[in-house]
């Protein structure tokens, strides 16, 4: 019997490589005596955070770590990761995140991604041609012009004087100069993660959807939504392209629009993503079991997000996979069309949150145990036919 454990974090608890550890502890107790059982593990992430330390560890790579401009324009210490001789992965709220920022200065206008476009840039300079970038918890606003800024693309007002690429310059941007971009964009194979598919403007676009969890008032985001819709005419009439087309050009404060338009990026789903980086499919080979989870099981499950990426591939080849998460929420056996063969929470009785928080280690290793006993009579029947 070989199991392969790839679970999402549990946030704020459990990290994905604590949940392989504690599933590999309880595969032991419960079939150490069966001998012939092995076991193995690999960290995942859905594209969003723990995306850059899930590939790295996974992949054997290195952190790398980079000054950049904070989201607010101060200097900041980031990392991305590299693997693979030839590749790197990029967090963009590593350098652009919204807990960046503090609660009482959080407001689109003044936030910029141009620490994002110095961490693209960084890894350029070191070589890397295959540059992945998750783009999710972002605190701006800015249509991606910081970090197009940061990698050589000029926005110009009707003076032509320069702007800075903040969510307060949507609306000053007359003209747009890329005749500085950094060359070696071209060459370099660009990947977006990203799970969302909203526009650039409009009532489901990147202001409306997203710009008040970044501290956008209503009248805040009425500047920047007409701001945003200029930028998108200004690109509709300089480079022939609307935005508003793209699905996802809405992500990330519009981040995606300046990936897909200046770099060229592909837009692609996170957990699809991480899973071709970590080669999940090579390590799918010989598995009879594949054990997942996440923190809360519900309907969103289904959207891009780790267990329904690892059922799929475990389906895809004939393994079936069972789920192990924190808890259980509206519609969560949606996530049966997955791939997903079984539920089970940690949780193994009414509590407080804050005591299951407290108590998520024990908790998921009792679980666990609970879990494979299970598998271990399904097994018992098995051979008794």
């Amino acid at each position: 019997m070989k199991f392969l454990f790839a679970s999402d974090s549990f946030k704020g608890t459990l990290s994905s490589r604590q949940t392989v550890e504690l599933l590999t502890r309880a595969a032991d107790k419960v079939f150490g005596d069966m001998g012939a059982v092995e076991c193995s593990g690999v960290p995942v992430a859905d594209g969003g955070e723990g995306t850059v330390d899930a590939v790295i560890e996974a992949e054997g790579g290195e952190k790398i770590y980079v000054t950049v401009c904070g989201p607010l324009g101060s200097p900041l210490k980031a990392y991305y990761g590299s693997f693979g001789g030839n590749s790197a992965v990029i967090e963009m709220a590593a350098a652009s995140g919204l807990p960046l920022v503090p609660m009482e200065q959080r407001n689109p206008l003044h936030t910029t991604t141009y620490g994002t476009g110095e961490l693209i840039r960084d890894a350029l300079d070191r070589g890397y041609g295959e540059i992945s970038i998750a783009i999710g918890g972002s605190a701006t606003n800015d249509g991606g012009m910081g970090c197009a800024r940061a990698l050589g693309v000029r926005f110009l007002d009707a003076e032509g004087r320069e702007l800075e690429g903040k969510g307060e310059d949507l609306e000053k941007v007359h003209a747009i100069d890329v005749s500085g971009l950094d060359p070696r964009v071209k060459d370099a194979k660009i990947t977006v993660m990203c799970d969302v598919t909203n526009p650039l403007c409009g009532p489901d676009g990147a202001t409306y959807t997203f710009g008040a969890q970044k501290g956008a008032t209503p009248e805040i985001q009425e500047r920047l939504e007409a701001g945003m819709c200029n930028y998108r005419d200004v690109i509709r009439k300089q480079f022939g392209i609307d935005v508003d087309e793209i699905p996802g050009s809405g992500a990330a404060g519009g981040l995606g629009a300046a990936l897909k338009v200046f770099l060229g990026g592909e837009m692609r789903s996170g957990i699809e993503t991480v899973l071709d980086l970590i080669g999940f499919d090579q390590r799918l080979e010989g598995v009879d079991v594949v054990v997942t989870g996440e923190g809360r099981t519900d309907w969103q499950s289904c959207f891009g997000k780790v267990m329904q990426g690892v059922g799929e591939r475990a389906k895809a080849k004939g393994i079936p996979a069972v789920g192990l998460s924190g808890s259980l929420g509206r519609d969560a056996d949606k996530i049966f069309d997955c791939g997903i063969e079984s539920l089970m929470t940690t949780v193994d009785a009414p509590m407080p949150l804050e005591e299951a928080l407290s108590r998520a280690e024990e908790l998921y290793y009792l679980g666990a145990v609970r879990m494979f006993r299970f598998i271990r009579t399904g097994m018992e029947i098995a051979s008794k036919q």
